[in-house]
């Protein structure tokens, strides 16, 4: 499916630089991270929208393994699918259809000055809970406390910046906040979730609860049953559905997830119509599994969405805490080793691409981009840092002739670990000082991974590396993770047309030897902090562009992870009674805005 024609539109404009900083010298119905926002004060719905979509029915969907909470916000227990969705609003909504833009939702209006040091919003006078309550400005205050005492990690990071709340009237909220704030500060709080504080105040937050919770969103939950089924119905005066952001979206009456053991029975039950959509991320079944009745005879559609996203990094991630891997050389050759093209053919059918950066498939990677001016200034610091190829021409994988034997990069790997005081004797790599050795464990706690892992520990074995695959639970695989506790894991960091304040906790310096971050790597370069602050600086869209590009070449050129492969659209098999927009985000396709012809 093509990229709506407004948000095509607008991501041209944004590569060109054309859009303009804007100055907020009053209330705004939105805002944009950089320039200003797509769409005016009288917009209508956005444009992946159908605002005429009829309402009514069921959708029914999948979910994986179980849960044991209603509460999404916390760090404890296994929260159901769905409710931060569809229970719990923010202040603004985001449009899918921009980079990163906010409109009002619960708020009416968002105001800040062009530094960016505060923002104010003013809560809609119509705002309600699904009980009936009004949302006031005690709600926002009281879910920034919350959240930030009791909420999870991420929640206490961005909302400790807020050194100062003001009250200007009834209806309004002013965040001020403190030297370690950014732009991005504003766009972070229109994004926080509001919860009652008349619910909440009297009950424990922090606990896991099966008690359904009260929120101001377009359902509420009707039906539970634990670890097995949840139930969302159209709140019947919600009071948010002819708002601009809310319209074509919601369509459906009730919601259903239903949980099953895992993928395989999930997959069954959707052959048998036990739910309506089903996103696909297994190649193997995608070219094989759906050669089926219903699909050859059109009940079951089968489609592909384009997005203008990135990629996101899915890797084999070297930890650089760990001795065996603080050489870059070492990491360098032994990422020659991992055989793309042969896995690609021999277990994908040949439908995944190499990953070449860490925002592959937007216009933030630096993938076969020379470096600009720009780049090369905010570069200029770190001289050394990133290496002279990445520089001129963005990273290159390795690429093999896909036969078994790999044998050209194997050799280049050899030659690469002799160059770290490495040497091959009696068949073992071994250090040529120490004799100790070239070994390490690679964790995983899928088949998936195991299978992935054990190909590179037989690819690695014939250069006389051991890698021995260790597989682990996925509770033990989250707490070594959380921990540090490994030499190797499989990892995926998720990136947006926006990245922000996440990017130090992925690898910023402070991020390294704090236990729960993403900085897996372990990376310690101050070029990583000075590219971040640089992109949180930035003001408009080619500044921001520049730094995020400049970024990626760091990261690349410092070899802290294999890239692997990422699907390049998104698989989708639904039952044919459900439709959708024309127009797709930049996002993909949005299951809010799908409704069912019966």
């Amino acid at each position: 499916m093509g990229l709506g024609r407004q948000a095509t539109a607008f991501l041209s404009a944004a590569l060109l630089g054309l859009a303009s900083t804007t100055v907020l010298a009053e209330p705004q119905h939105g805002i944009a991270m950089h320039g200003t926002p797509l769409h005016s004060s009288d917009f209508e719905h956005f444009s992946y929208a159908n605002p005429d979509a009829p309402k009514g029915g069921d959708l029914k969907l999948a979910a994986i393994g179980s849960f044991d909470s209603l509460n999404p916000l916390i760090i404890k227990g296994i929260s159901g699918g769905g409710v931060r969705d569809y229970v719990f609003e923010s202040l603004m909504a985001r449009a899918y259809d921009e980079p990163f833009s906010l409109y009002g939702l619960l708020a009416e209006t968002i105001e800040t000055p062009d530094d960016r040091s505060w923002v104010e919003f003013r809560v809609r006078d119509e705002a309600r809970f699904s009980d009936g309550t009004p949302v006031t400005v005690d709600d926002v205050v009281f879910s920034l406390e919350t959240l930030r005492d009791k909420g999870r990690p991420n929640h206490k990071y961005y909302y400790s910046k807020v050194a100062e709340i003001v009250r200007p009237d009834a209806q309004t909220v002013r965040f001020v906040f403190g030297p370690d704030g950014d732009r991005e500060m504003p766009l972070i709080m229109g994004l926080m979730p509001i919860i009652p504080k008349h619910i909440y105040e009297t009950r424990a937050f922090d606990e896991t609860s099966l008690v359904p919770p009260v929120g101001s969103g377009p359902y509420v939950i009707t039906e539970v049953e634990p670890g097995a089924r949840l139930v969302y119905s159209r709140s019947p005066n919600y009071w948010g559905k002819d708002l601009p952001v809310n319209r074509g979206h919601y369509n459906f009456d009730r919601l259903i997830y239903d949980y099953f053991r895992d993928a395989n029975a999930s997959f069954e039950a959707f052959k048998a119509g036990l739910y309506d959509i089903r996103p696909e991320d297994d190649p193997t079944r995608w070219a094989t599994g759906f050669d089926i009745p219903a699909v050859r005879d059109g009940r079951i559609e089968l489609q592909s969405f384009t997005k203008a996203t990135p990629s996101g990094m899915r890797a084999l991630v070297y930890n650089t805490r760990r001795t065996v891997f603080s050489d870059p050389k070492v990491r360098a050759a032994l990422g020659l080793v991992f055989d793309f093209e042969w896995v690609n053919t021999n277990f994908y059918y040949s439908a995944y691409k190499r990953t070449q950066s860490f925002y592959d498939g937007s216009e933030l990677a630096s993938t076969g981009r020379p470096a600009s001016d720009r780049e090369r200034t905010l570069l200029a610091p770190y001289a050394g840092v990133v290496s002279d190829e990445i520089l001129d021409s963005g990273y290159v994988a390795p690429i093999s002739d896909g036969t078994a034997r790999n044998r050209q990069n194997r050799r280049a790997a050899i030659k690469g670990l002799e160059a770290a005081g490495w040497v091959i004797k009696d068949g073992v790599m071994v250090d040529a000082a120490s004799g100790q050795p070239l070994a390490f464990e690679i964790t995983v706690a899928t088949p998936e991974d195991q299978r992935l892992a054990l190909n590179y520990a037989d690819a690695l074995k014939s250069i006389g590396v051991e890698g021995n695959v260790r597989y682990v639970d996925s509770s033990q695989y989250q707490q070594l993770r959380q921990t540090y506790d490994f030499d190797m894991i499989f990892n995926f960091w998720y990136a947006s047309l926006s990245p922000g304040n996440e990017q130090s906790f992925y690898w910023g310096l402070d991020a390294a030897d704090q236990d729960g971050t993403r900085n897996y790597m372990g990376v310690k370069e101050p070029a990583v902090d000075g590219m971040i602050e640089a992109m949180l600086a930035a003001r408009e869209r080619e500044e921001f562009v520049a730094a995020v590009r400049a970024l990626d070449r760091v990261l690349l050129s410092g070899d802290y992870v294999i890239p692997l492969f990422y699907q390049p659209d998104q698989w989708v098999a639904h039952w044919a009674r459900l439709k959708h927009p024309e127009e797709t985000s930049l996002y993909g396709y949005k299951i809010n805005t799908w409704w069912a012809e019966e």
